[in-house]
């Protein structure tokens, strides 16, 4: 099922009748995830009701409020090629010449492979989940950076707690998927990378986080290593890409960040950047005015202006 978030309350999809519906009673999008079976039968029911009310979908906001936000990485491809276009665009120039001229031999430049601890354990960051924009909403340019960037993201949030849990509990506790934008400053991440003592994702990906209004159940979604999704600016198609040949399992991701501590429902996890997915790596780089939108086949899209009046205390919701 599809569902989404608006002040009345959810609303679901009606692929038959390419019609939202609004639940009537149902106040929270996760506690109906979280319902399984028995809040499936109650959407079901409300779909086919005689009586059903239309809703609009254009009323929608986020989905959810997120808990807390882990985005991880799961491409060696996405690693390699990102790595390879921070140093061309962002390090000294020396530093390029000497990774370009290494490559004219058809071979990789071994620092911009992943480590073994990358293929050992899944690796993530936790970013800052109360800064999210909706669908729609006005996206700022950010005051320390001068090369934002997108970044096209398939997420999933839980819709119960883990602890310590095992792959099959952590798979079991995924409510549904969605679309996220991770917004990125590129020219922050390089600096970080080579002298910030925490690494690359401080500065550069703390400001901000878009979540698509659509929400599609786990059970409706189906096998996330077969997802496909694109991003257009300004309605042009820029890149295409697709979520196979993860280097982990989505239970063993959730397993690991299970460990020791406890996430709960509305706890959100990105998988990471679909190989190819981001201006950094196809060398575009958008501007203010341009806008940016996000599409997954089978869930939807997240779309957002760069507006050069927005900022963060504007732009994110109240």
């Amino acid at each position: 099922m599809k569902l989404r978030t608006t002040a009345e309350g959810p609303i679901a999809h009606d692929p038959e009748g390419e019609r939202w519906i609004r639940l009537d009673g149902e106040r929270d999008l996760l506690g109906l995830l979280a319902e399984g079976e028995a809040g499936r039968e109650r959407v079901g029911a409300a779909l086919a009701a005689a009586d059903a009310v239309e809703a609009d979908p254009a009323a929608a906001g986020l989905p959810f409020r997120p808990r807390s936000m882990r985005a991880f990485m799961l491409w060696e491809e996405h690693v390699i090629q990102s790595s390879r276009m921070l140093v061309k665009h962002f390090f000294p120039a020396p530093v390029w010449r000497l990774v370009s001229t290494f490559e004219k031999s058809g071979r990789t430049f071994p620092k911009l492979k992943p480590n073994k601890r990358f293929w050992e354990k899944p690796t993530f960051y936790v970013a800052n989940h109360t800064m999210t924009l909706a669908d729609g909403q006005e996206m700022w340019w950010p005051s320390h950076t001068r090369a934002l960037d997108f970044e096209l993201e398939l997420a999933c949030v839980l819709s119960a707690p883990l602890v310590d849990a095992t792959p099959e509990q952590a798979r079991a506790a995924i409510g549904g998927w969605f679309v996220l934008n991770d917004w990125t400053a590129r020219d922050i991440q390089a600096d970080d990378a080579r002298h910030n003592v925490f690494g690359p994702v401080v500065k550069s990906k703390t400001f901000a986080n878009s979540i698509g209004c659509d929400v599609v159940s786990a059970d409706g979604f189906g096998d996330w290593t077969r997802a496909t999704g694109r991003v257009r600016v300004d309605g042009e198609v820029w890149c295409e890409g697709a979520t196979r040949n993860p280097a982990h399992e989505i239970g063993e991701m959730l397993a690991y960040a299970s460990a020791g501590e406890r996430l709960d429902a509305g706890d959100v996890i990105s998988t990471g950047t679909m190989p190819g997915c981001c201006g950094l790596e196809i060398e575009r780089w958008i501007e203010p005015g341009q806008t940016v939108e996000l599409e997954i086949d089978g869930i939807g899209t997240v779309a957002n202006r760069i507006s050069a009046t927005a900022g963060p205390t504007t732009a994110v919701p109240a």
